[in-house]
């Protein structure tokens, strides 16, 4: 091989979704996997995700989360909002110290 002669490498393999490294990362990417098919029969409730499938539904979230858990036991699970709309952001109330300058 000369000095002037070009040398083409073979382009990196590069992941463009992560590997998921935790239980609820793969139960989220489960959920959005999942959610073209929930949009056709769960759209507009809440779905539990746990080895990724759906093992309960419902309107109420916290209740949901409640029997998912009695379910499935204490792991991680994901509970997702079946719906083609971004989910509103949730505002956590806190007050403010008010100081004299």
């Amino acid at each position: 091989m000369s000095a002037d002669e070009i040398v083409t490498l073979p382009a990196p393999l590069v992941e463009l979704t992560p590997k998921p490294r935790t239980k609820w990362e793969r139960e989220y990417q489960a959920f959005w996997k999942l959610l073209p098919e929930l949009l056709k029969t769960h759209k507009g409730k809440y779905v539990a995700i746990h080895e990724g499938k759906v093992i309960d539904s419902g309107d109420n979230r916290l209740e949901l989360v409640f029997r998912a858990l009695a379910q499935a036991g204490n792991v991680d699970i994901h509970v997702g909002l079946v719906t083609d709309q971004p989910e509103p952001p949730i505002r956590i109330p806190h007050y403010r110290i008010a100081r004299e300058c």
